[in-house]
């Protein structure tokens, strides 16, 4: 069986592991959570971090600490797991939908377009001329690893003071390389980042997250609300309402041993990319999404875009290459059509219709051969030849 994304374990893990075990600090105390919440700083040079049980949890607070309120709306891309637009309603606020660029990523111009000509700003605030809700974030999803463009749509988010909240789930090790962001990683950006250590990202805790920031109140008000808003640990007394969000020592003690390893990670996932280019270099039926010019990308996904759009194509390949114990996954359905979601407002979206029914997500675990990667590009390349 060739999986998507699936982790291996190549260092410490199981010794630390094994160390958290013996000191019977399991759960949402310990060491091991302090030291990877440092690896995780100092990887990222964020200044502050909390790490949580999921990057969902992480995003939720996220929203919470910046202070979206019950019916704000929050604007955000159609293109991602739906993880995030969960989030949005788990605050009572309304998701915004954009649409994509060429990366998949959220379209900085259309984002601008929309707030210059279809919001407008009043007592500091920018209010939705449609829905005359406010606007308080915008949330930018990093997705399969390409960092998002967002230079100019940065310094009008801050001029009309909506809070930036970074989805940066997909792209640990994602740096950018070019304009305003030079050098920074994903997530360090925004007012907060939200990282993911779920078992088929970049690195793996088993399951977990964290939140990023460089403001020391947002660190201190999400370690209090993760941690059920204890205000007096002795008399367990809760002055508001808070969440079992924190770690555990646990996951923390596997993470802290993947992290070690995440510099080999990323020099194995370039490889792949590289190989699964040369693969597809002069099909003209087909090509890989390749890394944009201003990130330098962690290559989480491999991504594969059909010349022409072709849902039932897209389904074939899959259910064949299952057939051969190889997984593939078309993109997430759109976020603006899912049925919960069908209400919420959208803009322009044109690209990621497109896209819906072009792209398809190759294995790409960092342990992928090159033989592998060749015999998964001859057989998408002969479904796709006999579909002619």
């Amino acid at each position: 069986m060739i999986n998507l994304h699936e982790p291996k374990f190549l260092g410490n893990e199981k010794r630390y592991l094994n160390e958290c075990l013996k000191s019977g600090w399991i759960s949402t105390s310990g060491t091991f959570i302090n030291k990877f919440e440092e690896k995780i700083k100092k990887y990222t040079k964020s200044r502050h971090c909390v790490a949580m049980n999921s990057c969902t949890s992480s995003l939720h607070l996220a929203l919470k600490l910046v202070g979206v309120k019950k019916d704000d709306e929050v604007i955000t891309s159609t293109i991602s797991f739906i993880s995030p637009i969960n989030a949005i309603k788990y605050n009572n606020a309304n998701p915004i939908f954009m649409d994509v660029d060429e990366n998949l990523n959220i379209d900085e111009l259309k984002t601008i377009d929309f707030i210059n000509n279809e919001t407008f700003f009043k007592n500091g605030f920018t209010y939705n001329k449609y829905t005359k809700k406010r606007i308080s974030a915008i949330i930018i999803i990093h997705v399969f690893g390409n960092a998002v463009k967002f230079d100019e749509l940065f310094v009008l988010s801050k001029k009309r003071n909506i809070k930036i909240i970074e989805d940066a789930a997909e792209s640990l090790g994602t740096f950018f390389k070019k304009g305003k962001f030079k050098n920074k990683h994903t997530g360090t950006v925004g007012d907060i980042g939200c990282l993911s250590f779920n078992g088929n990202k970049i690195i793996t805790s088993g399951g977990g997250g964290s939140i990023i920031t460089n403001n020391r109140k947002y660190k201190e008000q999400a370690l209090y609300l993760a941690s059920q808003a204890k205000n007096d640990s002795i008399n367990f007394i809760h002055n508001n309402i808070g969440y079992n969000y924190r770690i555990s020592n646990l996951h923390a003690s596997i993470g802290l041993g993947q992290f070690e390893s995440i510099n080999k990670i990323l020099k194995l996932k370039k490889n792949i990319h590289k190989n699964y280019n040369i693969n597809f270099k002069n099909f003209t039926l087909a090509s890989i999404i390749s890394s944009n010019s201003y990130s330098k990308s962690n290559y989480w996904l491999n991504i594969l875009k059909l010349t022409e759009p072709n849902r039932k194509l897209i389904n074939k390949i899959v259910t064949v290459l299952q057939n051969k114990n190889i997984i593939l996954r078309p993109l997430w359905k759109l976020n603006h059509l899912q049925n919960v979601y069908l209400k919420s407002q959208k803009y322009k979206i044109e690209k990621a219709n497109i896209y819906s029914d072009s792209i398809l997500c190759l294995p790409s675990s960092f342990f992928l051969k090159n033989k592998e990667v060749i015999k998964i590009s001859n057989l998408i390349k002969k479904v796709i030849e006999s579909n002619k």
